[in-house]
């Protein structure tokens, strides 16, 4: 068995969910004169590749260390919605079932292609990547109870539709934006569409029927799209944790990875070394062009 890392880069300048607090480290020993280098590292909860916990948004939920291994590791459908979500868009379990085979208690694992905006990308926009990036509706968290999944995944900044958060008040140019999206494909007002029945319904309707969600994932995803295939998410057994930073991975057995990697062998790198399809760029540029116009 090999593993494909789908966790991106953690250092001070990843970006944490806007307002939390991002990563500080400082060196409290040194070789020179304490015969060993330690740092000091403050941070949130909410920063770079993360699982978000049933007790971020519900009282009586699981804490991070209350979650089972075979509720983190398991089979998951991964699904590539770069060919029909740009920005602003509203993405439906249709578009999901078109492309991928989604079983009952599965793992889902949404590409957006908007991992290509994060801070480790050579096509980093972080507005884009936090603020514009697409989201469901009512209709896929209803579908996605009824499909029991275990949790799902996102390579983007929140499981929610951005103008689906509070950030569609922090970021008035952005929300004018999204405005004429929403009054174009859906013939209504972004604060009709997303009223507050609906608001933040991924965290806020989610967590209390156990599923939860993981945030910011990336690294090579770009190599296993429309596909089955075993992921693991290992946060900390984390005692009263609302949610821990994380390691994502794919399992994928040798004769595969070797398949894999000469894929990767193909396409250009990050800085960090983790290939990517530039092409999900393109596409994504397209649609949300046409969005904006």
């Amino acid at each position: 068995m090999k593993f494909i890392d789908l966790t991106i880069p953690l250092g001070v300048a990843t970006p944490p969910w806007p307002t939390y607090e991002p990563l500080q480290l400082k060196y409290f020993k040194r070789l020179a004169h304490n015969g060993a280098n330690g740092q000091v590292l403050t941070h949130s909860n909410h920063l770079g590749t993360h699982l978000d916990g049933e007790i971020h948004f519900h009282t009586p939920g699981k804490d991070i260390a209350s979650l089972d291994m075979d509720f983190l590791v398991h089979e998951a459908a991964v699904v590539d919605l770069s060919d029909v979500s740009g920005d602003y868009d509203v993405y439906t379990s249709k578009m999901v079932e078109e492309r991928v085979d989604v079983r009952p208690g599965d793992i889902l694992i949404i590409h957006t292609g908007y991992h290509h905006f994060g801070w480790d990308m050579p096509t980093a926009n972080e507005i884009r990547y936090m603020v514009m990036h697409p989201g469901p509706d009512r209709e896929f968290a209803e579908w996605a109870k009824a499909k029991k999944l275990r949790w799902i995944g996102v390579d983007c900044g929140s499981a929610d539709h951005p103008m689906n958060t509070i950030i569609r008040d922090w970021m008035p140019r952005q929300a004018r934006q999204a405005e004429r999206v929403f009054q174009k494909k859906f013939g209504m007002p972004l604060a009709e569409y997303f009223d507050d029945s609906k608001y933040q319904l991924m965290h806020l309707e989610m967590f209390p029927s156990g599923i939860i969600h993981a945030e910011c994932l990336g690294g090579e995803i770009d190599l296993l799209l429309n596909r089955r295939v075993t992921v693991g998410m290992f946060p900390w057994r984390f005692v009263d944790g609302e949610s821990s930073i994380s390691r994502c991975v794919a399992m994928v057995d040798d004769a595969e990875y070797q398949k894999l990697m000469a894929q990767k062998a193909s396409l250009p790198k990050t800085k960090f070394g983790d290939a990517f399809d530039p092409s999900h760029v393109d596409r994504l540029n397209k649609i949300s062009q046409k969005n904006l116009a």
